[in-house]
């Protein structure tokens, strides 16, 4: 029986599905939908169904997107067509531009019952492999009800969403239950999942750990570090609205210590670059927008990456980096990326989507917590003052986000039934 919470979310999902498109498209008037593309959206797909059987791999952004690229080769050579899908436009083109052969891109359908059955009337697929802390109800329901295996990978429960889901006991239960299995990131996770109903919930590893380092154009790379040459470099990452505001301040105070400093800013949100480049002119710094074209000189004192899918450049042209989403309360962004580049992580104190992660580096030194905004310039300062600390604390992290990996191992083995199933069922 369909517990009562989860049937309330059906009922009021499925009469506000009028409504959709409209709220689909105030979102593409916002620059967070594809026009394109919004029919996926709602259910209807852009491309036909491959041939045999079907993975589709499913994250929210793109950070999760990224996390499940190791899979996707694995799943080919298995003998998997694998559909990947996501729900934002960076995560789209990010995957537009990785995914290999014999696989592809869809947006995700919005969590109506409607979207939800004509997704899965159309795709069929033989697996369904959520990555994280990603639940729709409609969705995770009309994969049940088709007869396909499913799995949570790289599980992620923090104990905000613990709290959150507990007030709602029956209905977590109900759909954790659709799951045939849950892999976590970590012990913690899967105590909360298992706390939550995935009774067979447990930790694998992080999946993140198994990205390969994010790439970088060479041509490009070389041309910036051309232009840069022995500057001083600061990098600011994945920062969000608030956020900027600390860091141009944190390198007005860097900059008596180290006057040709150069502080790149890759925001979160690629489409605020603007907003950013004023907010540093409005502070006197020569500034410069990659995205707007306008050229990184030897007087750029801040530069705005605003750029989709370059952050393994990025990160190449310096060794230190703040990492956004810190300051403000929600919950930092992943560390591992940079650290597989040999660059040492500063944050702030709020990293609770990567509590573990940032633990490791934390304890280890290959990053650092600050305890608020004003401990940023400081730090920059100083570390850029220390070459023989900062090159001890790049190692580290490298070293760390090397020896934390083989969670892509396994995660296939612990799927090993369920894709020896799925290959049958898609034959």
């Amino acid at each position: 029986m369909t517990p009562a919470g989860l049937a309330l979310y059906r009922l009021a999902s499925g009469l506000v599905s009028p409504l959709v498109p409209q709220l689909l498209d105030r979102r593409r008037r916002a620059g967070k939908e594809d026009g394109a593309r919004l029919h996926e959206r709602l259910g209807r797909p852009s491309e036909p169904r491959p041939k045999g059987p079907l993975v589709w791999l499913h994250g929210a952004s793109v950070g999760e997107a990224v996390s499940l690229l190791p899979l996707v080769p694995a799943l080919i050579a298995r003998g998997f067509a694998v559909l990947m899908t996501t729900g934002t436009v960076t995560s789209a083109e990010i995957a537009d531009r990785r995914l290999p052969e014999g696989a592809l891109h869809q947006f995700v359908p919005v969590d109506t019952p409607g979207a939800a059955r004509r997704f899965i009337a159309h795709w069929r697929p033989d697996l369904v492999l959520f990555a994280e802390s990603e639940i729709w109800p409609n969705l995770i329901e009309a994969a049940r009800q088709s007869g396909a295996g499913m799995a949570i990978i790289n599980g992620r429960m923090s104990d905000r969403s613990l709290r959150r889901w507990q007030r709602l006991p029956k209905s977590i239960a109900h759909v954790l239950g659709g799951f045939d299995q849950c892999l976590a990131q970590s012990e913690e996770d899967a105590a909360r999942y298992r706390a939550l109903g995935a009774v067979a919930a447990r930790s694998v590893g992080n999946l993140k750990f198994d990205v390969a380092p994010l790439p970088a154009e060479a041509a490009a790379l070389d041309s910036l570090r051309a232009t840069i040459g022995r500057r001083p470099v600061f990098i600011a990452a994945s920062t969000h609205p608030g956020e900027e505001e600390i860091v141009v301040a944190a390198h007005l105070g860097a900059r008596a210590v180290h006057p040709d400093l150069l502080t790149i800013v890759a925001p979160r949100h690629p489409q605020r670059g603007e907003p950013i480049a004023a907010l540093a002119r409005a502070a006197g710094l020569v500034t410069a927008r990659r995205a707007g074209g306008e050229a990184l000189t030897r007087d750029t004192g801040l530069y705005v990456a605003d750029t989709i899918g370059e952050l393994g450049l990025i990160y190449r042209l310096g060794g230190l980096a703040f990492l956004g989403g810190s300051f403000i309360a929600h919950g930092g962004q992943n560390p591992i990326e940079p650290a597989k580049l040999g660059v040492g992580v500063l944050h702030g104190p709020h990293v609770f989507n990567f509590t573990d992660v940032y633990a490791a580096f934390d304890d280890g030194g290959g990053a650092e917590a600050l305890a608020g905004p004003d401990d940023l310039g400081p730090h920059v300062a100083t570390l850029l003052a220390e070459p023989t600390g900062l090159a001890q604390m790049q190692d580290t992290a490298r070293r760390i986000a090397d020896g934390l990996g083989g969670a892509l191992n396994r995660t296939l083995d612990a799927l090993g039934p369920l894709m020896a199933r799925a290959l049958e069922r898609g034959q």
